[in-house]
C-alpha cells in the first residue's frame, strides 16, 4: 500500500505546478529543498530547524538550517533563515499546489470519476484510524481539516499514512541504533540507493565516513565498505518493524477494503509514475516493486 500512495504523495515535491505556488509565496524554486522543507514541516506551525530536523532524522541539521527559520523565538540565535511565509499560508498554497498537480497528472476526468471519490474514502478511512501517538508529522497532518475535493482527500490521506509510516520507521531506526548518517549509509550498502542520492541529504564527507568506520566498528559493514551479513539482517529487522508499526490502519480497513483500494490505486499510481517528474533514482523506492 505504501508503494502505491508514497508517488501520489511525493508529486508535490517534483511538480512544477507546486514551484509555481512556492514561487508565488516567495520560495527560491532554483533547486527543490526550499519548497519541500516549506511543505512538509508546515503542519508543524512554525517548528525552527532543530525539531525539523529531529523529525525528518535523515537530514543533516547544518542543511536543515539553511532552509528552515527560526520557529517561536526559540532558536532565534541560530543560523536558520528568516521566514518567508506563515505556515497558514503554505498549508493553503500546498492545497492549491496539488490540486493543479493532481488535474495535470491524473487528468480531469480521473480527477472527477467515481473510481476516485471511492479511493479517497477508503483511504481516508485507512488514515483515520491511523495512530498518531509518538508521531509527531503524522499528528501533525492528521490534525488539519480535511478538504472537500475527493483527489484533495485523496493526497492528504496518503500523506497521514506515509508520515505514519515514516514516523514508525524512525522509531524502528532508533531501535536498531542507528543514527541519522549512519541509517543513510547502511541503507546505500545495501542498494536501496547509490551513495551520491543519499549524499544529498547533506552530510559531510567527513560525517559520512566517519559514520562508515562505526558500521564497520560494529560488524555492520566490513573493512571494504560493504554490507556483511549482520548488517543485511539489521536493515531487514529495521524494515519488518516499520511494516509492523505501519499495519494498523490496513487491520482497520480491513483486507476486502484494503485491496479494493489497492485495485482503485492503479491508474492514478501509474499516471503518477508515467509522468516523468518522480526521479528514476530516489532513497524512497518509488516506482519499485
Amino acid at each position: 500500500m505504501w508503494h502505491l500512495l508514497e508517488p501520489l504523495h511525493a508529486l508535490l515535491y517534483y511538480a512544477p505546478e507546486a514551484f509555481d505556488e512556492a514561487a508565488a509565496l516567495g520560495y527560491d524554486t532554483a533547486e527543490r529543498w526550499p519548497s519541500y522543507f516549506a511543505w512538509r514541516s508546515a503542519p508543524l506551525g512554525a517548528p525552527g530547524p532543530a525539531r525539523v530536523a529531529s523529525a525528518f532524522y535523515s537530514f543533516s541539521p547544518a542543511m536543515v538550517a539553511r532552509y528552515v527559520p527560526a520557529g517561536d523565538g526559540q532558536e532565534a540565535r541560530g543560523p536558520a533563515v528568516s521566514p518567508v511565509a506563515s505556515a497558514a499560508d503554505v498549508l493553503a498554497a500546498r492545497l492549491r499546489a496539488v490540486d493543479r498537480t493532481y488535474r495535470a497528472v491524473l487528468g480531469e476526468d480521473a480527477v472527477k470519476s467515481s473510481e476516485l471519490v471511492a479511493a479517497a474514502a477508503l483511504a481516508r478511512r485507512a488514515a483515520e484510524a491511523a495512530g498518531t501517538e509518538g508521531r509527531p508529522l503524522a499528528a501533525a497532518n492528521a490534525g488539519l481539516p480535511w478538504p472537500d475535493a475527493p483527489h484533495l482527500v485523496l493526497w492528504q490521506a496518503a500523506t497521514i499514512l506515509r508520515e505514519h509510516r515514516g514516523d514508525g520507521h524512525l522509531a524502528a531506526l532508533l531501535v536498531a541504533g542507528l543514527d541519522p548518517v549512519e541509517a543513510l549509509v547502511s541503507f546505500a550498502a545495501i542498494g536501496a540507493a547509490s551513495e551520491p542520492v543519499f549524499e544529498s541529504r547533506g552530510w559531510s564527507p567527513a560525517e559520512w565516513a566517519a559514520a562508515r568506520e562505526r558500521l564497520v566498528a560494529r560488524g555492520v559493514l566490513g573493512e571494504d565498505g560493504d554490507v556483511t551479513d549482520e548488517g543485511r539482517a539489521l536493515r531487514a529487522e529495521v524494515e519488518l518493524r516499520t511494516d509492523e508499526l505501519a499495519a494498523a490502519p490496513w487491520a482497520a480497513l480491513g483486507p476486502e477494503d484494503t485491496a479494493r483500494l489497492a485495485e482503485l490505486l492503479g491508474g492514478p499510481w501509474l499516471s503518477a509514475i508515467g509522468s516523468g517528474l518522480l526521479p528514476a533514482e530516489n532513497t524512497l523506492g518509488i516506482g519499485k516493486v
